[in-house]
């Protein structure tokens, strides 16, 4: 499995390795406190607190430990959010999709469907996963309809599972297996080609 962080590039949307330069968009999107409501971070009070999660976001990257991107609007070249991939295990072809965000203005856009297209090509078409897992906040109903949407399989709600800014929170896991990727591919671009707006989140 090739961990090289890569660039994934749509039609309204590129995915590229986080770097510093995008930390003033970031810092602007992460501004709103829906947006970040429940990531693992507090909304940054400063561009220097983005410029240093991007740096502890490099070092996983570059410890083989996670798959940073940023996600890029193509019709203006601004950082919109971001997205990674989390719990790596080569041995067994699975990875999760996770602490994903975006700027409100693009929750009602193509920016995620396209984004979770390209995300997940990559995943099963590239890295040769048999599983990719997305997990999310027990309280974020909209990423749990979201998530559904994908064509995702529930697997289940971890108890108790995180200790997230100060919360014990329960964790709901879904999952996308390689057999039901092409019908998942299909759906997403079906409902890009529609014109089809879905949260962000």
């Amino acid at each position: 499995m090739d961990l090289t962080p890569p660039t994934l590039t749509g039609k309204f949307v590129t995915l590229e390795p986080i770097d510093e330069r995008h930390a003033p968009d970031l810092f602007a999107a992460m501004q709103d406190e829906e947006v970040c409501r429940y990531l693992a971070w507090p909304p940054p009070v400063k561009v220097e607190e983005t410029v240093a999660l991007i740096r502890e976001a490099r070092e996983l990257m570059a410890r083989g430990q996670s798959i940073v991107l940023a996600q890029i609007w193509n019709a203006t070249g601004h950082a919109i959010g971001s997205t990674r991939l989390l719990d790596l295990r080569p041995a067994d072809r699975q990875v999760e999709i996770g602490s994903t965000f975006l700027a409100r203005d693009y929750w009602r856009t193509p920016a995620n469907t396209e984004s979770k297209l390209l995300f997940l090509s990559y995943c099963f078409e590239k890295l040769g996963c048999v599983r990719v897992a997305l997990k999310t906040d027990g309280r974020n109903v909209r990423s749990q309809e979201a998530i559904a949407r994908l064509g995702a399989v529930r697997e289940g709600v971890l108890r108790k599972h995180m200790n997230v800014r100060g919360y014990q929170r329960d964790t709901v896991y879904f999952s996308i297996l390689a057999e039901e990727w092409p019908a998942v591919r299909g759906r997403l671009q079906a409902r890009l080609a529609g014109g089809a707006l879905t949260s962000g989140r």
